[in-house]
């Protein structure tokens, strides 16, 4: 139902990623906004031509993006693109390489399909709904994504530059369990759950937004994992509220739901 959306989604993505990595190997200028979160000429120039070239196909499409101006007239149409045009910008301005571009389509509240492009490796992950999720690699072939069947011996992803001190008392109160502890910038950590490289990864505090999580919610669900709040209840999108104000979890399987 959302093939050409996502077909165009994807081309966005790709758009976005050459120029990202245009500035990332010739060099860019830092500013930083009212919160202290960085924001490049990279985000703002991914931000404009993702929203442009979106825009020619899906002209009546609104958009929820991190660097435009919020227009609430979004909260009245039922399609709805929520952009990250550069997630992990930290892991940009520190040149780690981990940071992505996520392009979401949200459906009547619901995220319908999802691209994650990781500009550093030339790979992409994408997934629509109820056809699964599935991943391009560097060298242009694609495999179907399905998280692990694991249900000991854990892999947990936690943030590189915002890792709270609750999740460190988490997974140290789950050691029996979590076994391996791997630090990964931007969305690549839910990316790599939905691979089956590992299964767990908290975010137990505030400063998310729906552009954060829209893409990879969907590819971690049709993978077969799970991206819940800790009431177990999945995020509801294109809400007057941008932030994520609730934690949430995503993991491989619901046993593995570990607070």
């Amino acid at each position: 139902m959302f093939d050409n959306e996502l077909k165009y989604m994807i081309e966005a993505s790709k758009i976005a990623s050459k120029n990202i990595m245009n500035y990332y190997t010739k060099g860019f200028h830092t500013e930083y906004k009212e919160d202290d979160s960085p924001v490049t000429e990279a985000d703002k120039t991914s931000d404009i031509l993702i929203r442009d070239f979106l825009k020619k196909y899906f002209p009546t499409y609104s958009f929820l993006t991190e660097e435009s101006k919020d227009d609430k007239s979004r909260l009245n149409n039922d399609f709805v693109f929520i952009i990250d045009p550069l997630d992990g910008t930290e892991d940009f301005v520190h040149k780690d390489g981990q940071f992505t571009v996520n392009i979401a389509l949200c459906y009547k509240h619901e995220i319908v399909a999802g691209v994650i492009n990781v500009p550093a490796t030339n790979e992409i992950y994408y997934a629509t709904k109820n056809k699964g999720a599935y991943k391009i690699d560097q060298n242009g072939n694609l495999s179907k994504l399905h998280v692990s069947d694991k249900v000991n011996d854990l892999t947990c992803f936690t943030s590189v530059y915002h890792l709270a001190q609750v999740e460190i008392e988490t997974i140290e109160k789950h050691k029996d369990k979590i076994t391996n502890v791997i630090k990964k910038g931007s969305s690549l950590k839910a990316c790599l759950i939905a691979e089956g490289k590992g299964e767990i990864s908290y975010r137990l505090t505030q400063g998310t937004k729906e552009w954060d999580t829209a893409a990879f919610d969907i590819i971690v669900k049709e993978s077969g994992g799970h991206v819940l709040k800790l009431d177990g209840k999945p995020m509801v999108y294109n809400r007057e509220e941008v932030r994520n104000l609730e934690p949430y979890i995503i993991v491989n399987k619901l046993e593995n739901i570990l607070l």
